[in-house]
């Protein structure tokens, strides 16, 4: 089967040439890198993953583009962008002609970057992205999502995926899925896709996460699952990747192997214009 990581973060080491943003924390020490998540995608059966800049980097993309010119198979990258930059409005047409660079990502949750949805700040960046047909990945708070609704609505040609089903950060279980109805009815903007990422970080269950799965299927009832995309997150792994992977290939016996085909990579790549290897075992 072939499958692609929705997401995955890279970083490198705190130093004064590189230093992290200011207060904030890994997700784990030492540095997760190119070449070591290479070997563990190998070991999990992954084929290729998109690459997402740690908060820690701030928006810095040169990582996530070098370890995708390095490796371009295997990996791409959904870039970050500050939003309040000189000329970030003007790096929007070429955005994606940076070599390995297929969109844009911002975790609108992040205290720091909230008043540019709630507030209407980033209001020029969706138009901009939908005439350079450059995709977008947000991370929103349920509460978030009917803004999400407004901008898919006023953009059709607008491509968004919302990350990790919109789950609040740092909660779990019952506090983690309390808002979680708020995320089905964008499932009617045909532009909108999720992200069913980083899953096990939400719970308290042990594997295969059973108490999530009533949930997922809600999510495959609404979006179906060519807009439901399967993703890890490593480094917030509690559990082996080949787990986040097997709990979907293996414990989900309602999945059907078309299901799997789209929602473990196909369905990702074709949303986000990364081309299809010729010959993939599905």
């Amino acid at each position: 089967m072939f499958i692609a990581d929705a997401q995955v973060h890279i970083w490198a080491a705190n130093t004064p040439e590189r230093p992290w943003r200011a207060g904030v924390r890994p997700h784990r020490e030492p540095p997760l890198g190119a070449d070591e998540l290479l070997r563990e995608m190998n070991l999990a059966g992954v084929n290729r993953a998109v690459l997402v800049p740690s908060t820690l980097d701030d928006d810095r993309n040169d990582l996530v583009l070098e370890a995708a010119r390095r490796h371009p198979d295997c990996f791409a990258a959904m870039g970050r962008l500050k939003l309040e930059a000189p000329g970030a409005r003007q790096q929007i047409a070429t955005w994606r002609e940076q070599s390995g660079m297929l969109g844009l990502r911002f975790s609108f949750q992040r205290p720091w970057l909230t008043p540019a949805l709630t507030e209407g700040r980033a209001d020029w960046l969706w138009e901009e992205a939908e005439k350079a047909g450059v995709p977008i990945m947000v991370y929103v708070t349920p509460a978030m999502v009917r803004i999400v609704d407004g901008i898919a609505e006023r953009h059709p040609g607008l491509m968004l995926v919302l990350d990790h089903l919109a789950l609040p950060m740092g909660k779990k279980d019952e506090e983690a899925f309390r808002e979680f109805d708020k995320l089905l009815p964008i499932a009617k903007r045909p532009n909108v896709a999720v992200k069913a990422s980083a899953l096990p970080v939400y719970t308290n269950d042990s594997y295969p996460y059973r108490r999530i799965h009533p949930y997922l299927r809600r999510v495959y009832d609404k979006f179906g699952p060519k807009r439901m995309f399967w993703g890890s997150d490593l480094s917030r792994l509690h559990c082996a990747y080949r787990q986040c992977v097997t709990m979907f290939t293996e414990e989900m016996p309602w999945l059907s192997a078309d299901d799997l085909d789209w929602i473990m990579g196909r369905g990702l790549c074709e949303w986000l214009g990364w081309k299809l290897p010729q010959a993939r075992d599905s």
